[in-house]
């Protein structure tokens, strides 16, 4: 199984879990990971450092994305700001050509925007999906990809927006829920009328097209 995005570390045999780390409070227990700087936590004085320690770790073979950075308007963070840094952060993954996982609230047309106007190339990942079908379909028709977890569980509604999505565009994670990936593939697959073996071969397809390497260390 691959989870695509957890602040938990488990170490659960047979997984790959790619665990969201900060610059600040770096851990290196996970052999892979991701980094960068969350909306919620950016720093007006200090970011630039941040972003700094986020590009030492772009050479790391164990870290195969940026984020998850983004944007979010229900915070106090000024939005101009939000910008900048997730700007920041998306010249960085097409320089160093990384994959990026993305929170995004509130604010998905100015990603799509975004996208555009620097002509991204690097895989873009929104995380913990929990909008409508059609925002998903919009979503993949501009080339992105969606990651389900917690509200897929949690939320019965969603099943129709997930089956929106082409299944090779989309990830499963577990975040921040006490529930574990696995809950989270048997859902999915009882969703897509497919057995979970069959399912975990299909996103590890996609975790290949996105991050490369048939293998990566559990």
């Amino acid at each position: 199984m691959f989870n695509l995005h957890t602040h938990h570390y488990t170490a659960t045999p047979n997984c790959i879990e790619l665990v969201n780390q900060y610059p600040w409070e770096f851990d290196p227990a996970p052999p892979v990971y991701s980094i960068g700087i969350h909306p919620w936590f950016i720093d007006a004085t200090v970011w630039p450092l941040h972003m700094e320690i986020v590009e030492q770790h772009l050479i790391k073979s164990g870290c195969l994305a940026i984020g998850e950075c983004g944007l979010d308007k229900r915070i106090e963070v000024p939005f101009e700001l939000q910008l900048q840094v997730f700007e920041a952060h998306l010249i960085l993954a097409e320089q160093y050509q990384k994959p990026v996982v993305l929170h995004l609230v509130g604010a998905f047309q100015e990603l799509i925007a975004l996208k555009k106007q620097h002509r991204l190339s690097v895989p873009l990942i929104v995380h913990g999906f929990s909008k409508n079908a059609q925002l998903a379909q919009e979503l993949v028709k501009h080339g992105f990809y969606l990651s389900f977890g917690k509200y897929l569980l949690r939320n019965p509604e969603l099943k129709t927006a997930f089956l929106a999505v082409p299944e090779n565009r989309i990830f499963l994670e577990t975040d921040t829920i006490e529930e574990s990936i696995t809950d989270v593939y048997a859902k999915a697959a009882e969703y897509r009328n497919l057995d979970v073996s069959e399912l975990e071969r299909r996103i590890k397809r996609n975790r290949v097209e996105v991050f490369g390497g048939e293998e990566r260390p559990l």
